[in-house]
C-alpha cells in the first residue's frame, strides 16, 4: 500500500478506512496475480488406433461377370405333312422323353394312300412277272432262230421296263409309309416340353407347321461376355506376374442365382467365341453346368464366378483403410516412432471387403484400419486391439417367469 492511500485511510471514518484498505488489498493482490506467467498446456495423448500389419501372401481370386442361360439343344418340332391336328398326347410344360409322342395328326388319309402304293406295287410286280415269263420263253427260239432277234430285244425292253416300274412301285410304297409314319410326331431328346403353338383340329400346312419346343436342361449353357478392356488387363496382369491363372485356363465355375444363392453344381468354360463382337465390343465364353433338377431355366440371368486364379504375394488391406484426396489414394501408416504418416498407394481391384494395393506398401508397414479421421501427420498413436476399442455388451435381462419376476 502506497503512503497516500494510508494517510487516506486514516484520516477516513473507521468504516471508510475498512473498505478503502480492502479495495487496497484487492487490487495488490490482483497486480500480483497477472504478474505470473501462465501455465503450460496439457500434453495431448496419443490416439487410439487399430492397425493390420502388412504380410504379402499368395492370394485365390475370383472374377465375376453377368451371364444368361442358354439351353444346350433347343428343337422346333415341325409337322412333316401337310393334314388336320388330331390330337395333343403331352401335358404342356412337362418333361418329356425320347421317342415320346407329343402329337398326333389324322392318319386316314395316309393310310389311305399307303394302301393305294401298295396296290400299285403289286399290279407292277404282276406285270413285271408276265414279262419274266415272256422273255424265258423267247430266249430259247430266238436262239433256235424260230424268232428274230427283234422280238428277244422287245422281250428284253418289256421285262427291264416292268423291273424299273416295281422299283419305282415300291418307292412310292415307301414314301406313303413314311408320310404315315409322320403322322405321329415324337420328341427328339428328353427335355422341357414348350406350349403348343397349334391346337387340336387345326389344318397343318408349310406355313403353320410349327408346333412346339423341346429345350434340353442338362448341361446347361451359361453364356457370359468380357470387354475388350477386362480381357487386356487380365492379359497384362498375367504378363508383368501379377495374376497367375489355373493350369490351362481350366477355371471352375460357380453360378450365382438371382436371390444371391450359389447353384449346386459347377461348370467348366467349354467355348470362346473366335472373334469379338463388332456391336458390343464383348467377347462371348460359354460354361457348361450339369442341371439334373432343372433348377436352371433357359434364359434366366444369373453371375458367373472364375475361381482358380492367384495373385502372387499380394497385399491386401481393408477397403475402410484407403482414403482418397487430391494425391490419389493414400493410408496412413505408423513410423518407427509410433507417429501417422501419410503413404500414397496404388489400388488394384477389390477382394471381397479388402482392396489389393499394387504399389505404395511393404512387407512389415503397419497400416491404421480405425482411428485414421482424428489423425494429422506426425501425430503420435497408440496402437490398440480391435476387440479392446469395441464397447463391452450389455449384460442380457434374466428371463422372466410365468409371474413376470426375474428368475434367479
Amino acid at each position: 500500500m502506497t503512503i497516500a492511500a494510508l494517510a487516506g485511510c486514516l484520516r477516513a471514518t473507521p468504516q471508510q478506512a475498512i473498505t478503502r484498505l480492502a479495495l487496497a488489498i484487492a487490487m495488490i493482490a490482483l497486480v500480483d496475480g497477472c504478474s505470473k506467467p501462465p501455465p503450460p498446456p496439457a500434453a495431448k495423448p496419443p490416439t487410439e488406433v487399430t492397425t493390420i500389419v502388412v504380410t504379402p501372401r499368395d492370394t485365390p481370386v475370383s472374377m465375376e461377370f453377368v451371364a444368361q442361360t442358354q439351353s444346350s439343344q433347343q428343337v422346333n418340332i415341325h409337322a412333316r405333312v401337310s393334314g388336320f391336328l388330331d390330337k395333343r398326347a403331352y401335358t404342356e410344360g412337362d418333361y418329356v422323353k425320347p421317342g415320346q409322342v407329343l402329337f398326333r395328326m389324322d392318319q386316314k388319309p395316309f393310310q389311305v394312300q399307303l394302301d393305294g402304293a401298295q396296290a400299285a406295287l403289286a399290279q407292277q410286280q404282276a406285270a413285271m412277272e408276265t414279262a419274266r415269263a415272256n422273255l424265258a420263253r423267247v430266249k430259247p427260239l430266238a436262239a433256235l432262230n424260230a424268232l428274230s432277234q427283234k422280238d428277244l430285244d422287245d422281250a428284253s425292253g418289256r421285262y427291264d421296263a416292268s423291273s424299273a416300274a416295281v422299283e419305282q412301285a415300291k418307292a412310292n410304297v415307301d414314301t406313303a409309309r413314311l408320310n404315315l409314319s409322320y403322322t405321329t410326331i415324337s420328341s427328339p431328346l428328353e427335355g422341357l416340353a414348350g406350349a403348343a403353338v397349334q391346337q387340336d383340329g387345326t389344318y397343318i400346312n408349310i406355313q403353320s407347321s410349327l408346333l412346339t419346343t423341346v429345350s434340353a436342361m442338362s448341361p446347361m449353357w451359361v453364356n457370359f461376355s468380357v470387354s475388350e478392356n477386362e480381357l487386356q488387363s487380365f492379359r497384362t496382369d498375367v504378363s508383368k506376374g501379377l495374376l497367375k491363372p489355373p493350369p490351362n485356363h481350366d477355371f471352375v465355375v460357380d453360378i450365382i442365382q438371382a436371390d444371391g444363392s450359389l447353384f449346386a453344381h459347377q461348370g467348366r468354360i467349354t467355348f470362346a467365341a473366335p472373334e469379338y463382337n463388332v456391336t458390343t465390343g464383348t467377347f462371348l465364353l460359354r460354361v457348361s453346368v450339369v442341371n439334373p433338377e432343372g433348377a436352371l431355366k433357359p434364359n434366366q440371368f444369373v453371375r458367373v464366378r472364375l475361381n482358380g486364379a492367384i495373385r502372387p504375394n499380394a497385399i491386401l488391406v481393408p477397403q475402410r483403410a484407403v482414403l482418397k484426396g487430391a494425391i490419389g489414394h493414400f493410408v496412413i501408416v505408423v513410423d518407427k516412432e509410433n507417429k501417422a504418416q501419410i503413404r500414397s498407394v496404388e489400388v488394384g481391384p477389390w477382394q471381397g471387403e479388402d482392396w489389393f494395393i499394387t504399389q505404395g506398401l511393404a512387407a512389415g508397414d503397419i497400416v491404421v484400419v480405425d482411428g485414421m479421421m482424428r489423425l494429422s501427420p506426425g501425430a503420435p498413436v497408440k496402437i490398440v486391439d480391435a476387440a479392446a476399442k469395441a464397447p463391452a455388451a450389455e449384460p442380457k435381462p434374466a428371463p422372466a417367469d410365468s409371474n413376470g419376476e426375474a428368475k434367479k
